[in-house]
Protein backbone atom coordinates (compact mmCIF):
# COMPACT_ATOMS: atom_id res chain seq x y z
CA UNK A 1 0.00 0.00 0.00
CA UNK A 2 1.13 3.38 -1.11
CA UNK A 3 0.76 6.36 1.74
CA UNK A 4 1.92 9.75 0.76
CA UNK A 5 0.64 12.85 1.76
CA UNK A 6 -2.00 14.62 -0.04
CA UNK A 7 -0.76 17.79 -2.38
CA UNK A 8 -2.53 21.25 -2.08
CA UNK A 9 -3.76 21.61 -5.07
CA UNK A 10 -7.11 19.42 -3.43
CA UNK A 11 -7.75 21.97 -0.76
CA UNK A 12 -10.22 23.40 -2.13
CA UNK A 13 -13.85 23.81 -1.79
CA UNK A 14 -16.44 21.09 -2.90
CA UNK A 15 -16.95 21.51 -6.45
CA UNK A 16 -19.42 18.77 -6.99
CA UNK A 17 -22.47 20.18 -6.28
CA UNK A 18 -25.80 21.60 -7.58
CA UNK A 19 -24.73 20.86 -11.49
CA UNK A 20 -26.93 19.94 -14.21
CA UNK A 21 -25.94 19.05 -18.31
CA UNK A 22 -27.22 21.26 -21.34
CA UNK A 23 -25.29 18.66 -23.20
CA UNK A 24 -23.07 16.13 -21.95
CA UNK A 25 -19.50 16.53 -21.14
CA UNK A 26 -17.55 14.65 -18.77
CA UNK A 27 -14.49 15.47 -16.75
CA UNK A 28 -10.29 14.53 -17.80
CA UNK A 29 -8.08 14.23 -14.95
CA UNK A 30 -4.72 15.69 -15.59
CA UNK A 31 -2.07 15.62 -12.70
CA UNK A 32 -4.66 15.45 -10.28
CA UNK A 33 -7.10 18.44 -11.31
CA UNK A 34 -10.12 18.14 -12.84
CA UNK A 35 -10.60 20.22 -15.78
CA UNK A 36 -14.44 20.88 -17.48
CA UNK A 37 -15.27 22.47 -20.64
CA UNK A 38 -17.40 25.33 -19.85
CA UNK A 39 -19.10 26.12 -22.64
CA UNK A 40 -21.22 22.55 -22.42
CA UNK A 41 -22.57 23.28 -18.70
CA UNK A 42 -25.86 24.79 -17.93
CA UNK A 43 -27.46 25.75 -14.76
CA UNK A 44 -30.50 25.53 -14.08
CA UNK A 45 -33.26 27.87 -12.17
CA UNK A 46 -33.85 25.02 -9.78
CA UNK A 47 -30.38 24.61 -8.36
CA UNK A 48 -28.31 26.83 -6.79
CA UNK A 49 -23.89 27.36 -7.52
CA UNK A 50 -21.95 29.47 -7.69
CA UNK A 51 -20.51 29.31 -11.47
CA UNK A 52 -16.81 30.62 -12.74
CA UNK A 53 -15.38 30.52 -15.95
CA UNK A 54 -11.44 30.36 -15.96
CA UNK A 55 -10.47 29.86 -20.08
CA UNK A 56 -12.22 26.60 -21.16
CA UNK A 57 -13.11 25.71 -17.52
CA UNK A 58 -15.62 25.70 -14.96
CA UNK A 59 -14.73 26.23 -11.09
CA UNK A 60 -17.98 25.64 -9.07
CA UNK A 61 -18.85 26.18 -5.51
CA UNK A 62 -21.15 24.58 -3.36
CA UNK A 63 -23.68 27.30 -2.10
CA UNK A 64 -25.20 24.69 -0.06
CA UNK A 65 -25.23 23.55 3.80
CA UNK A 66 -22.76 21.65 5.23
CA UNK A 67 -22.72 22.17 8.48
CA UNK A 68 -22.70 18.43 9.57
CA UNK A 69 -22.30 16.92 12.46
CA UNK A 70 -22.15 12.71 13.91
CA UNK A 71 -25.80 13.38 15.42
CA UNK A 72 -27.26 16.01 12.75
CA UNK A 73 -26.86 16.91 9.14
CA UNK A 74 -29.21 19.27 6.50
CA UNK A 75 -32.64 19.32 8.17
CA UNK A 76 -31.91 17.60 11.44
CA UNK A 77 -31.52 14.06 10.36
CA UNK A 78 -30.24 11.85 12.55
CA UNK A 79 -28.02 9.12 11.38
CA UNK A 80 -27.18 5.85 12.83
CA UNK A 81 -23.30 5.30 14.46
CA UNK A 82 -21.86 1.87 14.75
CA UNK A 83 -21.03 0.75 17.85
CA UNK A 84 -18.67 -2.14 18.54
CA UNK A 85 -21.18 -4.77 19.74
CA UNK A 86 -23.36 -7.27 18.35
CA UNK A 87 -25.85 -6.71 15.04
CA UNK A 88 -29.01 -4.98 16.32
CA UNK A 89 -31.87 -6.35 14.44
CA UNK A 90 -34.79 -5.21 14.62
CA UNK A 91 -37.48 -6.60 17.14
CA UNK A 92 -39.74 -9.05 15.14
CA UNK A 93 -42.63 -6.93 15.21
CA UNK A 94 -41.07 -4.23 13.33
CA UNK A 95 -39.68 -6.52 10.81
CA UNK A 96 -43.16 -8.01 10.50
CA UNK A 97 -44.84 -4.85 8.90
CA UNK A 98 -41.49 -3.15 7.48
CA UNK A 99 -41.42 -2.86 3.46
CA UNK A 100 -38.17 -0.91 3.75
CA UNK A 101 -34.86 -1.06 6.11
CA UNK A 102 -31.80 1.16 5.55
CA UNK A 103 -28.84 2.14 7.38
CA UNK A 104 -26.97 5.16 7.08
CA UNK A 105 -22.79 5.63 7.56
CA UNK A 106 -21.66 8.81 6.24
CA UNK A 107 -18.28 8.92 7.21
CA UNK A 108 -18.59 12.71 7.71
CA UNK A 109 -14.70 12.95 9.04
CA UNK A 110 -13.70 10.77 5.88
CA UNK A 111 -13.01 13.94 4.34
CA UNK A 112 -11.56 16.18 1.01
CA UNK A 113 -13.97 19.03 -0.20
CA UNK A 114 -12.37 19.31 -3.60
CA UNK A 115 -12.78 15.84 -4.10
CA UNK A 116 -15.86 14.21 -5.99
CA UNK A 117 -16.08 11.28 -2.89
CA UNK A 118 -16.91 14.09 -0.37
CA UNK A 119 -18.44 14.06 2.59
CA UNK A 120 -21.86 15.95 1.41
CA UNK A 121 -22.99 12.74 -0.54
CA UNK A 122 -25.05 10.54 2.20
CA UNK A 123 -26.38 13.91 3.89
CA UNK A 124 -27.55 15.07 0.65
CA UNK A 125 -29.71 11.71 0.31
CA UNK A 126 -30.93 12.04 3.73
CA UNK A 127 -32.02 15.44 3.65
CA UNK A 128 -33.70 14.57 0.54
CA UNK A 129 -35.82 11.71 1.80
CA UNK A 130 -36.90 13.75 4.83
CA UNK A 131 -38.14 16.51 2.48
CA UNK A 132 -39.68 13.74 0.22
CA UNK A 133 -41.24 12.37 3.68
CA UNK A 134 -39.70 8.73 3.21
CA UNK A 135 -37.98 8.86 6.83
CA UNK A 136 -39.76 6.31 9.66
CA UNK A 137 -40.83 10.20 11.03
CA UNK A 138 -43.38 10.19 8.31
CA UNK A 139 -44.20 6.05 7.41
CA UNK A 140 -44.34 4.91 10.53
CA UNK A 141 -44.07 0.73 10.68
CA UNK A 142 -43.09 1.01 7.13
CA UNK A 143 -39.79 2.23 7.06
CA UNK A 144 -36.77 0.95 9.60
CA UNK A 145 -33.67 2.99 10.16
CA UNK A 146 -31.53 0.36 11.51
CA UNK A 147 -30.09 1.59 14.79
CA UNK A 148 -26.78 1.23 16.59
CA UNK A 149 -25.51 -1.60 14.22
CA UNK A 150 -21.94 -3.09 15.11
CA UNK A 151 -18.82 -1.71 13.05
CA UNK A 152 -17.01 -4.73 10.94
CA UNK A 153 -14.69 -6.90 12.96
CA UNK A 154 -11.16 -7.39 11.17
CA UNK A 155 -12.00 -10.53 10.24
CA UNK A 156 -14.83 -9.62 7.95
CA UNK A 157 -12.90 -7.57 6.48
CA UNK A 158 -10.07 -10.09 6.00
CA UNK A 159 -12.33 -12.88 4.45
CA UNK A 160 -12.15 -10.28 1.20
CA UNK A 161 -9.11 -7.92 1.88
CA UNK A 162 -5.28 -9.05 2.48
CA UNK A 163 -4.40 -8.82 6.41
CA UNK A 164 -1.17 -7.12 5.43
CA UNK A 165 -3.30 -4.08 3.77
CA UNK A 166 -6.20 -4.17 6.72
CA UNK A 167 -3.19 -3.73 9.06
CA UNK A 168 -1.24 -0.93 6.88
CA UNK A 169 -3.95 1.34 6.87
CA UNK A 170 -4.93 1.02 10.40
CA UNK A 171 -0.67 2.06 10.71
CA UNK A 172 -1.57 4.48 8.49
CA UNK A 173 -3.99 6.48 10.69
CA UNK A 174 -1.13 7.80 12.64
CA UNK A 175 0.20 9.29 9.50
CA UNK A 176 -3.28 11.05 8.71
CA UNK A 177 -3.28 12.32 12.36
CA UNK A 178 -0.05 14.18 11.63
CA UNK A 179 -0.68 15.63 7.84
CA UNK A 180 -4.64 15.94 8.22
CA UNK A 181 -4.95 13.72 4.82
CA UNK A 182 -2.89 11.11 3.00
CA UNK A 183 -3.12 9.48 -0.24
CA UNK A 184 -3.73 5.71 0.39
CA UNK A 185 -3.23 4.83 -2.83
CA UNK A 186 -1.95 6.02 -6.27
CA UNK A 187 -5.10 5.35 -8.16
CA UNK A 188 -8.15 7.50 -8.21
CA UNK A 189 -7.21 8.85 -6.03
CA UNK A 190 -8.30 7.62 -2.90
CA UNK A 191 -7.33 9.44 0.25
CA UNK A 192 -7.48 8.70 3.89
CA UNK A 193 -8.01 11.15 7.12
CA UNK A 194 -7.84 10.28 10.47
CA UNK A 195 -11.21 8.84 10.84
CA UNK A 196 -10.89 7.20 7.31
CA UNK A 197 -10.24 3.36 8.70
CA UNK A 198 -13.13 3.30 11.80
CA UNK A 199 -15.73 4.92 9.28
CA UNK A 200 -14.61 2.18 6.64
CA UNK A 201 -15.16 0.01 9.49
CA UNK A 202 -18.27 1.15 10.15
CA UNK A 203 -19.63 1.61 6.62
CA UNK A 204 -18.93 -2.16 6.15
CA UNK A 205 -20.79 -3.73 9.07
CA UNK A 206 -23.87 -1.22 8.23
CA UNK A 207 -23.97 -3.51 5.51
CA UNK A 208 -23.62 -6.54 7.11
CA UNK A 209 -26.08 -5.61 9.87
CA UNK A 210 -28.89 -5.21 6.81
CA UNK A 211 -27.90 -8.78 5.94
CA UNK A 212 -28.82 -9.64 9.63
CA UNK A 213 -32.21 -7.92 9.61
CA UNK A 214 -33.65 -8.74 6.44
CA UNK A 215 -32.41 -12.61 6.88
CA UNK A 216 -34.23 -12.49 9.92
CA UNK A 217 -37.19 -10.77 8.18
CA UNK A 218 -37.26 -13.47 5.59
CA UNK A 219 -37.60 -16.49 8.68
CA UNK A 220 -40.73 -14.85 9.70
CA UNK A 221 -42.40 -13.94 6.41
CA UNK A 222 -42.60 -14.45 2.72
CA UNK A 223 -41.97 -11.16 1.69
CA UNK A 224 -38.92 -9.03 3.79
CA UNK A 225 -38.32 -5.70 3.52
CA UNK A 226 -36.06 -4.90 0.87
CA UNK A 227 -32.81 -2.90 2.44
CA UNK A 228 -30.42 0.10 1.65
CA UNK A 229 -26.73 0.84 2.85
CA UNK A 230 -26.32 4.29 2.73
CA UNK A 231 -22.95 4.08 2.70
CA UNK A 232 -19.78 5.57 2.15
CA UNK A 233 -16.83 5.55 1.31
CA UNK A 234 -17.73 3.38 -1.28
CA UNK A 235 -16.55 -0.39 -2.40
CA UNK A 236 -16.45 -1.32 -5.37
CA UNK A 237 -13.03 -0.49 -6.50
CA UNK A 238 -11.49 -1.88 -3.32
CA UNK A 239 -9.49 -5.03 -4.43
CA UNK A 240 -8.02 -7.80 -2.63
CA UNK A 241 -4.73 -6.27 -2.03
CA UNK A 242 -5.90 -2.66 -1.12
CA UNK A 243 -7.77 0.59 -1.96
CA UNK A 244 -8.30 1.90 -5.37
CA UNK A 245 -10.97 4.56 -6.94
CA UNK A 246 -12.50 6.09 -4.04
CA UNK A 247 -12.72 3.19 -2.26
CA UNK A 248 -11.32 1.44 0.73
CA UNK A 249 -13.13 -1.67 1.93
CA UNK A 250 -15.16 -4.08 -0.23
CA UNK A 251 -18.66 -3.58 1.38
CA UNK A 252 -20.36 -5.32 -0.87
CA UNK A 253 -18.03 -8.45 -1.12
CA UNK A 254 -17.54 -8.34 2.69
CA UNK A 255 -21.50 -8.50 2.73
CA UNK A 256 -21.68 -11.48 0.49
CA UNK A 257 -18.64 -13.68 2.43
CA UNK A 258 -20.41 -12.77 5.72
CA UNK A 259 -23.72 -14.05 4.38
CA UNK A 260 -22.32 -17.40 3.43
CA UNK A 261 -20.42 -17.67 6.39
CA UNK A 262 -23.08 -16.35 9.14
CA UNK A 263 -26.31 -17.18 7.49
CA UNK A 264 -25.29 -20.19 4.90
CA UNK A 265 -26.70 -18.35 1.81
CA UNK A 266 -24.54 -20.06 -0.11
CA UNK A 267 -25.07 -18.90 -3.38
CA UNK A 268 -24.82 -14.77 -3.63
CA UNK A 269 -25.66 -12.70 -7.23
CA UNK A 270 -24.56 -9.93 -6.84
CA UNK A 271 -25.99 -6.73 -9.49
CA UNK A 272 -23.55 -3.36 -10.47
CA UNK A 273 -24.93 -1.15 -12.33
CA UNK A 274 -22.56 1.98 -10.99
CA UNK A 275 -21.65 3.21 -14.48
CA UNK A 276 -17.83 2.02 -13.48
CA UNK A 277 -17.07 -1.56 -13.72
CA UNK A 278 -16.82 -2.92 -10.26
CA UNK A 279 -13.15 -4.59 -10.54
CA UNK A 280 -12.36 -5.18 -6.76
CA UNK A 281 -15.62 -6.95 -6.30
CA UNK A 282 -14.86 -9.08 -10.00
CA UNK A 283 -11.08 -9.64 -9.02
CA UNK A 284 -12.30 -10.86 -4.99
CA UNK A 285 -14.64 -13.32 -6.54
CA UNK A 286 -13.29 -14.34 -9.94
CA UNK A 287 -12.77 -18.27 -9.65
CA UNK A 288 -15.77 -18.56 -7.11
CA UNK A 289 -18.65 -20.86 -8.57
CA UNK A 290 -20.96 -19.54 -5.60
CA UNK A 291 -20.78 -15.98 -6.38
CA UNK A 292 -22.06 -14.09 -9.42
CA UNK A 293 -20.91 -11.36 -10.29
CA UNK A 294 -22.64 -9.34 -13.11
CA UNK A 295 -21.49 -5.60 -14.09
CA UNK A 296 -22.86 -3.01 -16.44
CA UNK A 297 -20.48 -0.44 -16.74
CA UNK A 298 -19.55 2.30 -19.36
CA UNK A 299 -16.83 0.83 -22.39
CA UNK A 300 -14.09 2.66 -21.79
CA UNK A 301 -14.50 4.08 -18.35
CA UNK A 302 -12.03 3.85 -14.93
CA UNK A 303 -10.28 1.43 -14.29
CA UNK A 304 -10.31 0.28 -18.16
CA UNK A 305 -11.47 -3.62 -16.73
CA UNK A 306 -14.27 -5.46 -17.18
CA UNK A 307 -14.06 -6.36 -20.61
CA UNK A 308 -16.63 -9.36 -22.23
CA UNK A 309 -14.39 -11.84 -21.82
CA UNK A 310 -13.65 -11.76 -18.30
CA UNK A 311 -16.02 -14.35 -17.40
CA UNK A 312 -14.08 -16.10 -14.17
CA UNK A 313 -11.39 -18.41 -13.88
CA UNK A 314 -11.28 -21.94 -12.70
CA UNK A 315 -14.22 -23.21 -11.04
CA UNK A 316 -15.81 -19.92 -11.02
CA UNK A 317 -15.80 -19.42 -14.72
CA UNK A 318 -18.99 -18.48 -15.98
CA UNK A 319 -20.01 -16.63 -12.86
CA UNK A 320 -18.90 -13.36 -13.90
CA UNK A 321 -20.38 -11.35 -16.11
CA UNK A 322 -19.03 -7.91 -17.49
CA UNK A 323 -20.96 -5.75 -20.13
CA UNK A 324 -19.70 -3.12 -21.37
CA UNK A 325 -22.54 -0.62 -22.78
CA UNK A 326 -21.61 2.22 -25.02
CA UNK A 327 -21.58 5.67 -24.24
CA UNK A 328 -24.58 7.18 -24.65
CA UNK A 329 -26.38 4.00 -23.43
CA UNK A 330 -29.24 5.19 -21.22
CA UNK A 331 -32.62 4.03 -19.78
CA UNK A 332 -33.97 1.82 -23.43
CA UNK A 333 -30.98 0.31 -23.10
CA UNK A 334 -30.94 -0.53 -19.35
CA UNK A 335 -34.29 -1.95 -19.57
CA UNK A 336 -32.96 -4.21 -22.86
CA UNK A 337 -29.80 -5.42 -20.46
CA UNK A 338 -32.46 -6.23 -17.38
CA UNK A 339 -34.84 -8.59 -19.28
CA UNK A 340 -32.04 -10.18 -21.41
CA UNK A 341 -29.14 -10.80 -19.81
CA UNK A 342 -29.68 -9.83 -16.49
CA UNK A 343 -33.19 -12.00 -15.35
CA UNK A 344 -31.63 -14.76 -17.05
CA UNK A 345 -28.21 -15.06 -15.65
CA UNK A 346 -30.08 -15.08 -12.31
CA UNK A 347 -32.90 -17.59 -13.22
CA UNK A 348 -29.95 -20.01 -14.26
CA UNK A 349 -27.81 -19.63 -10.98
CA UNK A 350 -30.59 -19.63 -8.50
CA UNK A 351 -29.23 -17.45 -5.59
CA UNK A 352 -29.97 -17.22 -2.00
CA UNK A 353 -29.59 -13.47 -1.86
CA UNK A 354 -29.11 -10.47 -4.02
CA UNK A 355 -26.88 -7.55 -3.39
CA UNK A 356 -26.04 -4.73 -4.95
CA UNK A 357 -23.36 -2.31 -5.56
CA UNK A 358 -25.94 0.47 -6.59
CA UNK A 359 -23.88 3.44 -8.28
CA UNK A 360 -25.68 6.54 -9.13
CA UNK A 361 -22.82 7.79 -11.54
CA UNK A 362 -24.51 6.98 -15.32
CA UNK A 363 -27.21 9.39 -13.96
CA UNK A 364 -26.80 11.48 -17.15
CA UNK A 365 -25.95 14.76 -15.05
CA UNK A 366 -23.15 13.47 -13.19
CA UNK A 367 -19.59 14.54 -14.01
CA UNK A 368 -17.31 11.63 -13.94
CA UNK A 369 -19.26 9.33 -16.73
CA UNK A 370 -21.05 9.59 -20.37
CA UNK A 371 -23.83 7.62 -19.84
CA UNK A 372 -27.63 9.21 -20.12
CA UNK A 373 -29.62 7.00 -17.29
CA UNK A 374 -32.26 8.89 -15.45
CA UNK A 375 -34.26 8.83 -12.40
CA UNK A 376 -36.52 6.78 -13.90
CA UNK A 377 -34.48 4.54 -15.11
CA UNK A 378 -32.96 3.74 -11.06
CA UNK A 379 -36.34 3.44 -9.96
CA UNK A 380 -36.68 0.22 -12.64
CA UNK A 381 -33.78 -1.30 -11.90
CA UNK A 382 -34.70 -0.94 -7.86
CA UNK A 383 -38.18 -2.13 -8.37
CA UNK A 384 -37.54 -4.93 -11.15
CA UNK A 385 -34.71 -6.10 -8.78
CA UNK A 386 -36.84 -6.10 -5.99
CA UNK A 387 -39.24 -8.50 -7.96
CA UNK A 388 -36.22 -10.48 -8.90
CA UNK A 389 -35.27 -11.30 -5.37
CA UNK A 390 -39.10 -12.07 -4.49
CA UNK A 391 -38.95 -14.46 -7.62
CA UNK A 392 -35.63 -16.26 -7.15
CA UNK A 393 -34.61 -16.23 -3.35
CA UNK A 394 -37.32 -15.01 -0.79
CA UNK A 395 -37.06 -11.80 -1.24
CA UNK A 396 -33.61 -11.59 0.15
CA UNK A 397 -32.01 -8.16 -1.23
CA UNK A 398 -29.72 -5.78 -0.01
CA UNK A 399 -28.55 -2.25 -2.06
CA UNK A 400 -24.83 -0.41 -1.31
CA UNK A 401 -24.23 2.95 -2.06
CA UNK A 402 -21.16 3.16 -4.33
CA UNK A 403 -20.69 6.17 -6.68
CA UNK A 404 -23.18 9.28 -7.55
CA UNK A 405 -21.75 12.46 -7.38
CA UNK A 406 -23.96 15.06 -8.81
CA UNK A 407 -25.79 15.61 -5.28
CA UNK A 408 -29.21 16.46 -6.68
CA UNK A 409 -29.12 13.82 -9.28
CA UNK A 410 -27.99 11.17 -6.54
CA UNK A 411 -30.74 12.22 -3.87
CA UNK A 412 -33.62 11.94 -6.87
CA UNK A 413 -32.99 8.50 -7.86
CA UNK A 414 -32.31 7.35 -4.58
CA UNK A 415 -35.87 8.76 -3.24
CA UNK A 416 -37.33 7.25 -6.32
CA UNK A 417 -35.32 3.88 -5.38
CA UNK A 418 -36.58 4.02 -1.88
CA UNK A 419 -40.44 4.89 -3.55
CA UNK A 420 -39.82 1.33 -5.89
CA UNK A 421 -38.83 -0.35 -2.55
CA UNK A 422 -42.23 0.66 -0.59
CA UNK A 423 -44.15 -0.22 -4.32
CA UNK A 424 -45.50 3.49 -5.05
CA UNK A 425 -45.08 5.69 -8.20
CA UNK A 426 -42.42 7.08 -9.78
CA UNK A 427 -41.55 10.77 -9.29
CA UNK A 428 -38.94 10.87 -12.62
CA UNK A 429 -41.52 12.80 -14.42
CA UNK A 430 -40.93 15.91 -11.39
CA UNK A 431 -36.64 15.57 -11.13
CA UNK A 432 -36.12 14.49 -15.15
CA UNK A 433 -35.54 16.81 -17.45
CA UNK A 434 -35.94 14.57 -21.77
CA UNK A 435 -34.78 18.16 -23.35
CA UNK A 436 -31.23 17.23 -22.27
CA UNK A 437 -31.40 13.66 -23.67
CA UNK A 438 -29.96 12.53 -27.17
CA UNK A 439 -30.61 9.11 -29.28
CA UNK A 440 -29.11 6.64 -27.41
CA UNK A 441 -26.34 4.27 -29.86
CA UNK A 442 -29.04 1.18 -29.55
CA UNK A 443 -27.61 -0.54 -32.97
CA UNK A 444 -24.39 -0.90 -30.74
CA UNK A 445 -26.84 -1.74 -27.41
CA UNK A 446 -28.10 -4.62 -29.55
CA UNK A 447 -24.47 -5.97 -30.30
CA UNK A 448 -23.13 -5.28 -26.83
CA UNK A 449 -25.95 -7.68 -25.39
CA UNK A 450 -26.35 -10.39 -28.59
CA UNK A 451 -21.88 -10.53 -27.56
CA UNK A 452 -22.47 -11.16 -24.26
CA UNK A 453 -25.41 -13.36 -24.43
CA UNK A 454 -23.38 -15.38 -27.11
CA UNK A 455 -20.20 -15.63 -24.11
CA UNK A 456 -22.63 -16.62 -21.59
CA UNK A 457 -25.05 -19.15 -23.82
CA UNK A 458 -28.23 -16.60 -22.58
Amino acid sequence: MVVTALPHRWQQPCVWQSMELQAITRTSVRGGNLFFPAQKWKNHNRFISNVKAVGHRLILKYTGSRRCSSKKFGTSICCSIGVDKESSVPPSSQLAEAKLIYSVAPALGHNQESHPECNSRVPAIVSELEKMELTPKFRGSEVIELQNFRTASVDDIASVHARAYVSGLQKAMDQAVEQGIIFIDGSGPTYATATTFKESLTAAGAGISLVDSVVAASKIRREPPSAFALIRPPGHHAVPKGPMGFCVFGNVAIAARYAQRVHGLKRVFIIDFDVHHGNGTNDAFYDDPDIFFLSTHQDGSYPGTGKFDEVGHGNGEGTTLNLPLPGGSGDIAMRTVFDEVIVPSAQRFKPDVILVSAGYDGHVLDPLANLQFTTGTYYMLASNIKQLARDLCGGRCVFFLEGGYNLSSLSYSVVDSFRAFLGEPSLATKFDNPAILYEEPLAKVKQAIQRVKHIHSL
